[in-house]
């Protein structure tokens, strides 16, 4: 379980907070079962709490592309009604019947896949963090159909309750896809001698 500083906490019962991925969250997969949102839950919720958002990024894995250290983006959740108590396994926007009102309301954002949805980690050359952020909100946000982290941020400025997180790893050391990857460190920064660094859409891109 992660706590936030207010009491409100998030969990998953396939992540232990600060342990590993289960492999068919993630991109690797487990059999024929892969790349599957995990189950979600939360407590201590605020009783004004208006609607609940998530994001779920990878600090360790900024664009190569952009000089700026944003995180690598992996889900966005938006508008997820308070009396919900978390998110099952598998959640996905487009798998919501018509009769589910709670559910019905949820958007789904665009991950730095640029697909909608939960897209789990792909074993990077060393160990990555992946933070899931629950944050508590006293409005229901006004944000595109398909919202962005970025536009999403916006939304939630001055309106942020409490936060809670859940912190898991993943990773292969020293490999991807077969292939050793250059100047990359267990810490997943490319040392100074090497201007290369690991992007986690499946290449190393000198930078």
């Amino acid at each position: 379980m992660a706590e936030g500083e207010g009491g409100m906490i998030l969990s998953c019962k396939g992540i232990s907070n600060g342990g590993r991925f289960t492999r068919k969250y993630t991109q690797d997969g487990q059999g024929a079962v892969k790349d599957v949102s995990p189950p979600l839950e939360w407590y201590n919720v605020p009783e004004e709490t208006v609607s609940l958002a998530i994001i779920m990024e990878d600090p360790d894995s900024p664009d190569p592309a952009d000089p700026s250290p944003n995180p690598f983006v992996h889900w966005v959740v938006a508008n997820i009604p308070p009396t919900m108590k978390g998110l099952p396994e598998g959640f996905a926007v487009k798998d919501v019947e018509n009769e589910d009102e709670e559910a019905g309301q949820i958007l789904e954002g665009v991950n730095d896949f640029k697909s909608t949805g939960y897209r789990g980690p792909i074993p990077s050359p060393s160990e990555h963090r992946y933070e899931f952020r629950l944050y508590a909100l006293d409005t229901k946000l006004k944000v595109p159909k398909k919202p962005s982290r970025e536009r999403l941020l916006e939304a939630m400025d001055g309106h942020i309750l409490e936060e809670a997180e859940l912190v898991a790893t993943y990773g292969m050391e020293n490999s991807h896809l077969g292939h050793t990857a250059p100047g990359v460190t267990r810490s997943g920064v490319a040392g100074r001698a090497n201007t290369k660094s690991y992007n986690p859409m499946g290449q190393i891109h000198g930078r």
